[in-house]
């Protein structure tokens, strides 16, 4: 999930050395990181090379340099465009759905919807760049993101017993990391092959344990 600050990028961070001297750039900046972002989300960070990410975003490595930085500040503004472009279905049904249960079930559907995605590379970039890295900073940084969806989690379900939708002893906290448990599991088993229905399913039984008021 992404916060509205976030979603700015980090083109603050580039921008001043994305502005090529001379010769106007000669590729689409936009597509360029697009193209890269399917690849991290598809091979992880680990396995993504240099060479790999120039390979598929059509340019040489100077104009990857100048225009995004080094392959660690890429990723970065890799995870910020996914979350405003892939990841944000989450936080619009916390925001919309009337009840944390619905927020929650909407959620665990939609995942199903955009983990199978035949447009793109299944599972969730959060969880599959992670894969074997070996790298602290962009670990701690995936591990941030998925701690956060669960954080979210937990507030719109503790502001649900707070409304009286869930009974007061509700464990909001391991309520939380079950739903976290449970999306992140769907990630995986997209990347192994599950269909959209099968996911589905998966969500409908992951929501039949909620407590109801």
């Amino acid at each position: 999930m992404v916060s509205d600050e976030e979603k700015t990028s980090v083109q603050s961070k580039v921008g001043p050395v994305s502005r090529s001297r001379g010769r106007p750039r000669s590729f689409d900046r936009e597509t360029a990181l697009e193209k890269a972002l399917l690849a991290f989300w598809e091979r992880g960070y680990e396995a993504t090379s240099v060479s790999d990410l120039t390979r598929v975003m059509g340019i040489g490595a100077p104009s990857m340099y100048a225009a995004f930085g080094d392959k660690q500040a890429l990723f970065q503004e890799v995870v910020l465009a996914y979350g405003a472009r892939y990841a944000s279905f989450g936080d619009r049904a916390l925001a919309e759905e009337p009840t944390a249960c619905a927020a929650v079930a909407r959620t665990l559907r939609e995942a199903a919807v955009m983990y199978t995605d035949p447009g793109h590379p299944h599972g969730c970039l959060y969880a599959q760049a992670a894969v074997n890295c070996s790298t602290p900073e962009v670990a701690e940084s995936l591990r941030e993101r998925r701690n956060a969806t669960i954080a979210a989690f937990e507030s719109r379900i503790r502001a649900g017993i707070a409304a009286g939708e869930l009974p007061a002893d509700t464990d909001a906290a391991s309520l939380a990391r079950h739903a976290g448990a449970v999306i992140q599991g769907m990630s995986q088993q997209a990347r192994d092959g599950a269909s959209r229905q099968e996911l589905e399913a998966l969500a409908e039984l992951a929501m039949a344990i909620w407590p109801r008021a």
